[in-house]
């Protein structure tokens, strides 16, 4: 027989089994589908899942300050480390050799709200205690690579090797998303990408359905998210339609190929995103006081801030997890200029992003978290035969902020008096992941997917929540 969309003779010699998985995998069988999903079976991989456990949080928007920010310089100061200025370092610290020196932080520090959460005097937004009163500092949290590539996997992806499904992805993959018409998990970059590229949004193992989306930083977010001219959605939707037979009769043949089932479903996904993208990343409609506090006017802060608004808006339709990359945070040298310039960049826009959440009355349950990738180290090496004032790699000491989404507001854990080592509520990162997915209502035991002849998780091979962190 001939399809009425197309020329092309299909055969009707199906065999049960074909039949019974060509319904599965068709994107237009929907009477099946609906069979299978009142029977408890999603018709989509992305359709939203019940939480395991008791949720505290229902979506996540990580800002990732890639480079790994100097904790003494932001969030934990080390007064000791003033008086030791430029004195010789016998530290084992880092990757760097020859001759250390110690390095004093070049800012000063204050308290703020009523937990006295402690900053640098270059946070000037997120100073304020309608802010501030909102945010965890967590100290005790302990990397395990010192090669940047290497790091933002394991932060991201729980491996360091970067082959492994990224947060996001296993959080889509528990959870699903709540808006069919969007992606499930997005991911937005300054113009180059991390270190590491696009492993660290990667899906993984997991089925293609879950690795992040990524928004362009500059133009329009996603390429051809408008149809050209000359085409209209009918003719769009007969064109998806015709595909969608012939990809039909293809799965049914080759029903191992997930990735074509995959790749059906984002052509209809980008069919639907037409429809409601374009509104939700135009921001030229926003009033004057939402740009202002986002800092969309000034050039500086004006990039940061559009994504952190894009991520507001992204939660409140529904997307269970965005991921906000800054870049630039990696100071060898020159550090006062560097985390000055990063910190004035991020900090507009961050603090309007939890003034916006706590307003709307979304922050309860939206997760915000600030992170690196790791440390910094308290002393560096001479360069040239100068001084250079910046910082090594540290993976034993780093600093983290979150708020809402269950967490407890105040200062968790602690770094000795360099900032060297964490020494109080000490934690490797897979705990850190473990306790992400408890607030998430997912249990990291339960959340597994079978590859490579084993059930495998986010964690590895298991972790321990940290109990302190949650409110």
């Amino acid at each position: 027989m001939n399809h009425p969309l197309c020329s092309r003779p299909v055969s009707n010699a199906f065999t049960r089994r074909q039949m019974f998985h060509g319904l599965g995998a068709s994107l237009g069988s929907l009477a099946f589908t609906d069979l299978l999903a009142k029977d408890g079976v999603a018709a989509s991989p992305l359709a939203p899942k019940s939480p395991m456990l008791p949720a505290k949080a229902k979506n996540v928007i990580m800002l990732f300050m890639e480079g790994g920010p100097g904790h003494m310089d932001t969030f934990d100061p080390k007064p000791k480390l003033n008086e030791l200025h430029k004195k010789e370092s016998k530290l084992a610290a880092g990757q760097e050799t020859g001759f250390k020196f110690f390095v004093g932080s070049p800012f000063k520090f204050h308290k703020v709200g009523k937990n006295g959460i402690e900053m640098c005097d270059q946070w000037k937004y997120l100073a304020d205690p309608y802010v501030a009163d909102e945010l965890c500092n967590y100290r005790g949290c302990q990397a395990e690579s010192l090669n940047h590539p290497e790091a933002l996997y394991h932060m991201n992806t729980g491996s360091r090797l970067g082959a492994d499904p990224a947060l996001g992805s296993w959080v889509t993959y528990g959870l699903g998303s709540v808006n069919q018409n969007l992606p499930g998990y997005v991911v937005m970059t300054e113009l180059a990408y991390p270190q590491g590229g696009a492993r660290n949004w990667s899906n993984g193992f997991l089925p293609a359905n879950f690795q992040g989306t990524r928004l362009r930083p500059e133009g329009s977010p996603i390429l051809d998210l408008n149809a050209q001219p000359f085409k209209t959605r009918a003719h769009q939707r007969r064109f998806l339609d015709e595909m969608a037979f012939l990809n039909e009769q293809h799965a049914v043949q080759h029903a191992e190929h997930k990735e074509l089932a995959a790749r059906m479903e984002s052509y209809e996904l980008a069919y639907r995103m037409q429809m409601e993208v374009p509104e939700l990343v135009d921001i030229q409609g926003e009033n004057e006081a939402t740009r202002e506090m986002y800092g969309l006017n000034d050039k500086d802060t004006a990039t940061f801030g559009r994504q952190c608004l894009l991520a507001r808006k992204m939660v409140e339709k529904g997307v269970r997890f965005v991921q906000i990359f800054s870049g630039g945070w990696d100071s060898h040298d020159y550090l006062e200029r560097a985390h000055t310039e990063r910190i004035r960049s991020v900090d507009r826009g961050m603090a309007a992003l939890i003034r916006d959440l706590k307003q709307r009355g979304m922050l309860e349950d939206t997760l915000v978290i600030w992170t690196g990738e790791f440390g910094r180290t308290p002393d560096n090496n001479k360069r040239g035969g100068v001084y250079s004032l910046g910082r090594g790699h540290n993976n034993q000491a780093m600093t983290m902020l979150m708020a809402g989404g269950g967490v407890k507001p105040g200062i968790v854990g602690s770094t000795d008096d360099l900032g060297l080592k964490a020494v109080e509520t000490v934690h490797p990162i897979r705990d850190l992941h473990v306790t992400l997915l408890q607030l998430l209502g997912l249990d990291d035991n339960k959340l597994t997917y079978y590859h490579a002849g084993r059930y495998k998780q986010l964690s590895q091979f298991g972790g321990q929540v940290i109990k302190e962190l949650i409110a």
